[in-house]
């Protein structure tokens, strides 16, 4: 079985000898993978795509690529492509000589760079704006030139630091699917460095969630979403609800929810005396006289009502306790605030987050 295209051992950076913006952290990437490092302003993620574009050196640790070890190299002897947020586009430059320039540094032949320029703006759909400047174009067109920017030297490596940031919602869907199509032709092994976690859950293979500087957990993103690692990423990724429990002696599996009552889950492995349950918002369901008796049930007291136009986010109150609970908008004109309802949910919906997962 082949080894990881790319490694990081023990990777730490600091800026000041006192505080780690990366606190030794290990992740190895397979050849052709799309993974996306999430978290959270100030957690590493950047730190880390700039260490392994060379723009920043790690104080300790290794990095490797495809065998080779880049920790000290120079960005230049580096070959990895690297897209901004802010497309750092050349403005006195045509969209054809800002796509060209790597290969003008590389001394490509000017037949060369023609044929890589224009099937560069092809894969982006730009080609027909070859000639103009970049401020005859759009933040979308913006940031697909730099893209093709980065992917004409056939790098080892593409890294994306946040580069849909500045454009709106749609735009950025838009990118998110473009962005995919061209992973998927080219296969090149590409970063994605994000704090939005649609992003990441949609476009990754896996996520590497961030947190402190350190790695709170590396997954699929279904994996991430359903069974997160510690309490921080169930927190992060998704909407949540973290009720308090202890662990009922002598019944395996078995908690005790407080102001709620007995339950058991479906993970049986050891439990501490005392841990949180996490049930995400949409697996709640409101209950009526026809619906099937859950595993947990639960009376609430309608505080807020939140439309967010394709469902319903319900706050409801049990004790001095909130319980968020996701409804299809279609339930709109049944649900007002001060109304009692009853909801439950099953022990495949409810995940442990023990001691550990505290942290």
């Amino acid at each position: 079985m082949p080894g990881p295209y790319l490694s990081l051992r023990n990777v730490v950076k600091s800026y000041d000898d006192k505080t780690q913006a990366v606190a030794g952290i290990s992740i190895d990437v397979a050849r052709g993978e799309f993974v996306t490092l999430l978290g959270p302003s100030g957690s590493g993620k950047t730190t880390t795509l700039m260490m392994i574009a060379g723009f920043e050196t790690p104080n300790a640790g290794v990095i490797e690529l495809n065998g080779t070890d880049l920790t000290r190299q120079k960005p230049y002897e580096r070959n990895i492509g690297v897209v901004f947020q802010n497309y750092a586009l050349f403005p006195h430059m045509t969209v054809a000589r800002n796509v060209g320039f790597p290969l003008r540094m590389r001394s490509a032949s000017k037949s060369e760079m023609a044929r890589r320029v224009d099937a560069a703006l092809d894969m982006v759909g730009l080609r027909a704006f070859a000639q103009r400047h970049p401020r005859e174009l759009s933040g979308g067109q913006q940031q697909r030139v730099a893209l093709a920017r980065g992917l004409v030297f056939d790098p080892d490596l593409l890294l994306l630091d946040e580069p849909l940031g500045a454009l709106d919602k749609n735009l950025r869907e838009q990118m998110q699917v473009e962005l995919k199509r061209i992973h998927r032709e080219t296969g090149v092994t590409m970063l994605y460095v994000t704090h939005d976690q649609t992003e990441a859950m949609t476009m990754s293979d896996r996520i590497a969630v961030f947190n402190h500087g350190r790695l709170a957990q590396v997954a699929s993103p279904l994996e991430v979403y359903h069974r997160p690692a510690t309490r921080f990423v169930g927190a992060f990724v998704g909407d949540s609800n973290f009720l308090p429990a202890r662990r009922v002696a002598g019944q395996p599996g078995m908690v005790a929810l407080e102001d709620i009552g007995q339950a058991r889950l479906n993970d049986t492995t050891a439990l501490p005396d005392r841990l949180e349950v996490l049930v995400r918002p949409e697996r709640i369901r409101v209950l009526d006289g026809g619906s099937p008796p859950p595993d947990v049930t639960l009376t609430v007291q309608v505080s807020a009502i939140v439309n967010y136009g394709d469902s319903l986010l319900v706050l409801g109150q049990f004790g001095t306790r909130t319980l968020r609970i996701r409804v299809p908008e279609s339930m709109a004109h049944t649900l007002s605030e001060g109304a009692t309802l009853i909801v439950g949910w099953t022990a495949a919906d409810m995940v442990p987050m023990g001691d550990a997962a505290l942290l």
